[in-house]
């Protein structure tokens, strides 16, 4: 087989989004990925089988039957489903495609079977013969193998993929992306450590999971003993997931399609399964859910009480507090701000309190959901906390460390690296962090909201003066710069104002 040439990740990224250009007009936006995404892993489940072969062909001095035995290659693809007879087709290639990633699915059962998703291939009047066969022939330009494209590099490209289609499907993004650099700073502050089990409940495209092999690669540690585990409910989203984790050559993984709070999918007997770690961005506050079932849960995850119809956020909460294993198990969960204070779940946070799980409170700055200008916190948790962190939750109030460039926030490794150093020393520092008993909270209501303990000290006075030589080099951009930051505080301080004086109105109802 002639040797191709490496691809750069710049002709990558180029390929994989030309790829999509060519659906502009025929679909829409949000509707890409469903078809780009399994073309690709097919394109890349043949390319990478045509390599084993060609190995296997060289080292048995061409010996076809040898070459062709199913334990040369990491997955079968069969003759008459490989891409390059699906190429070759005019008419009807929609449903040559469907039928092709079918076969593939059935000849390898144990690990592909569902993952190509269900998207409608054969429907013509949105995917024309022409224009996939413009799609194929676009995809068959390169050759996916892994000389050309290692894993880590066809992974990046798929993320990339991934937040492109995240940019141009608006709201619905955060059903399978979540901040990158936001799981990032989770993953940091959990230290994930060989060997352990990590899970995540709701695993959009699995971003989470494939961050903690990240942690340990840039670590120089083993990552391939990590046990995987992951929950989506929506089928295409998980198929995503599916294939990033593949892409990214990890094939010791379970992510299972289901609906975590109906039918959590790990179970061991009449119990959930135990994790070390979990990672989690759940939904926010689904209404369409089962709270009656919830009541009598056969799993036991009422813990700390039912949550409102409206708000299935403390749902979650307590499914994951009940999936951690009691030594080893710690969590970090992405929620909106709502969860510390909202009066209509303050029992079940009383009772979290008196348990004694919550370890941090770490608000975060502006727009750092998926497409949603509101704030941010994680909260962490551990089922055994050190003797010395008893009794106690750390509040960070991180509000400032954000980055916005070209309509995108994000956390710099700065940011990370100031908030895991203050998780890490567990101390007080001036404006950012705060250490409260847990006499202190119930004192203020169980209420959880961060400025109640910490507040930024950003003074928007001190800001200019400390600047005041850079002025004038460009004044009408520092005076935006500045009046974005008096803005910030200003708000910070309302919030403020606003919970205390909700805490004495709870205060006073109670009495």
């Amino acid at each position: 087989m002639k040797k191709k040439s490496h691809i750069s990740q710049s002709e990558l990224e180029s390929y994989l989004w030309g790829a999509a250009t060519l659906l502009r007009g025929y679909i829409d936006a949000g509707d890409y990925k469903q078809f780009i995404f399994p073309l690709l892993f097919y394109k890349r489940l043949c390319d990478v089988y045509d390599e084993e072969l060609s190995e296997a062909l060289e080292e048995s001095d061409g010996d076809q039957e040898y070459a062709a035995l199913p334990e040369q290659h990491r997955f079968q693809i069969p003759e008459e489903a490989h891409w390059n007879v699906t190429r070759t087709k005019v008419r009807n290639v929609g449903k040559t495609i469907q039928d092709a990633l079918r076969d593939i699915e059935k000849a390898n059962p144990d690990t592909l079977f569902g993952v190509f998703g269900d998207a409608q291939w054969t429907n013509k009047d949105r995917l024309p013969d022409h224009m996939l066969r413009e799609l194929i022939e676009h995809f068959s330009t390169k050759t996916l193998s892994l000389s050309n494209c290692p894993e880590d590099e066809l992974g990046i490209g798929y993320e990339f993929l991934i937040k492109k289609f995240a940019d141009d499907s608006g709201h619905t993004a955060a059903e399978f992306y979540t901040n990158r650099t936001v799981v990032h700073l989770m993953t940091e502050l959990l230290e994930p450590i060989p060997g352990e089990s990590i899970y995540d409940p709701t695993c959009g495209s699995a971003g989470m999971l494939l961050s903690v092999v990240a942690h340990l690669k840039r670590q120089a540690k083993e990552w391939r003993n990590l046990r995987l585990f992951g929950q989506e409910r929506n089928l295409l989203t998980s198929a995503i997931g599916r294939m990033n984790l593949f892409l990214h050559g990890i094939e010791d993984f379970r992510i299972v399609r289901g609906d975590t709070l109906a039918y959590p999918a790990f179970v061991e007997g009449d119990h959930l399964m135990k994790f070390d770690v979990v990672l989690a961005n759940p939904p926010y506050s689904i209404k369409q859910w089962d709270r009656e079932a919830w009541a009598s849960d056969p799993w036991g995850r009422n813990i700390y009480g039912t949550p409102p119809q409206g708000r299935a956020d403390y749902a979650f909460w307590q499914h994951i507090i009940a999936s951690m294993k009691a030594r080893s198990g710690r969590c970090a969960i992405l929620f909106p701000h709502g969860v510390l204070f909202r009066k209509e779940e303050l029992s079940m946070r009383e009772k979290l309190i008196a348990h004694d799980v919550v370890e941090c409170v770490l608000g975060l700055g502006p727009n750092l959901f998926y497409n949603s200008p509101m704030e941010a916190c994680v909260v962490i948790c551990r089922m055994d906390k050190p003797k010395e962190r008893r009794n106690k939750v750390l509040f960070i109030n991180a509000v400032n460390e954000v980055t916005r460039e070209r309509a995108q926030s994000f956390l710099t490794d700065d940011h990370i690296q100031r908030i895991v150093g203050a998780y890490q020393a567990f101390t007080d520092e001036d404006g950012f962090a705060r250490v409260v008993g847990n006499a202190e909270i119930r004192e203020k209501g169980c209420n959880l909201s961060i400025p109640l303990y910490v507040r930024a000290m950003t003074s928007p006075t001190m800001l200019i003066l400390e600047d005041s030589d850079k002025y004038g080099q460009n004044p009408l951009k520092q005076a935006i710069i500045k009046w974005q930051e008096s803005s910030k505080v200003l708000r910070e301080s309302m919030n403020c104002l606003f919970e205390v004086l909700a805490d004495a109105q709870m205060k006073g109802d109670c009495q």
